[in-house]
């Protein structure tokens, strides 16, 4: 079944070029207090097109300084040829605070945000708590229709975590308007919480596809058993044959790097960064 769902597609005759079709990103989480300008010289040395920046409490921009904040980042950006592709956020419904974070990332051109995430109850059922959530998803549609951006909730891994099983996020979005609500879908959180499955899981959330998030982990044996530890693209248990997939898909928006294994902006890190980076073109098909 999986290798069924992976077939070729057809090839259109005015397919875009890898670089085009899936604009290279890179989660500014690890370099977050660096600045702003810093961060845009950041991202142009390693030879990533753009951000996604993390908008929430704790983030590179605070969500009541939004407008005063984010705008600066953004002209940071600008001025190097690099784009605010994407925010993360803390948004699970709407409220007046989401609304001015929305308001001013649309205004600068953004038409994509990630939303919070949420945890299980593990002593209540199960069902309930997924209407829970999807009631707050469905009332911010309306929302981003009139913004035209699209919310997408990330798979976490995790015992507790909504949307570890990416059968959650099914549940969540499958009914909903695909246009403005779907999944920013982590291959490395996929493939720690389904292991070889996540042919089915990536074939599944396809037509939902906010954006692609690459990191990459490998097992750690400990005193208390196995733990997962996030390190280096290539050198983990996240398969090329993703990608391979990824470009016959039908998905052709950003693609998001996450080099959460990396803190600051050292000689270390911009080397890793840069090897991770490069990886991911070649992958892609973009060198």
């Amino acid at each position: 079944m999986a290798a069924a769902a992976l077939a070729p597609r057809p090839t259109l005759a005015a397919e875009p070029k890898p670089a085009e079709r899936f604009p290279l990103i890179t989660f500014s989480k690890p370099f977050q207090d660096v600045g702003f300008e810093r961060t845009a010289d950041i991202v142009a040395e390693v030879g990533w097109s753009g951000i996604e920046c993390p908008v929430r409490a704790k983030g590179q921009v605070l969500p009541e300084k939004v407008e005063d904040d984010l705008p600066k980042l953004h002209e940071a950006l600008v001025k190097r040829g690099l784009t605010l592709t994407l925010i993360t956020t803390d948004i699970g419904r709407p409220d007046p605070l989401n609304e001015r974070v929305l308001r001013t990332a649309a205004k600068l051109g953004v038409k994509r945000f990630r939303t919070t995430f949420f945890k299980y109850d593990l002593t209540k059922p199960i069902p309930p708590q997924w209407a829970d959530v999807k009631a707050g998803l469905r009332d911010l549609i309306p929302l981003c229709k009139e913004l035209g951006m699209k919310a997408g909730f990330q798979n976490h891994s995790g015992k507790d975590m909504i949307g570890a099983p990416i059968w959650d996020i099914y549940e969540l979005v499958h009914d909903l308007d695909p246009e403005h609500i779907g999944t920013c879908f982590d291959i490395g959180h996929a493939t720690l919480e389904g292991g070889t499955s996540w042919p089915i899981e990536a074939r599944l959330m396809e037509p939902f596809l906010t954006c692609v998030y690459v990191k990459d982990f490998y097992w750690v044996k400990g005193p208390k058993g196995f733990a997962a530890k996030w390190g280096a693209l290539g050198e983990g248990m996240v398969r090329k044959e993703f990608f391979d997939w990824l470009k016959k898909s039908a998905y052709t928006g950003p693609i998001s790097q996450h080099c959460e294994y990396l803190h600051g902006d050292g000689p270390e890190q911009m080397a890793a960064m840069k090897k991770d980076c490069a990886l991911l073109k070649q992958w892609l098909g973009q060198v």
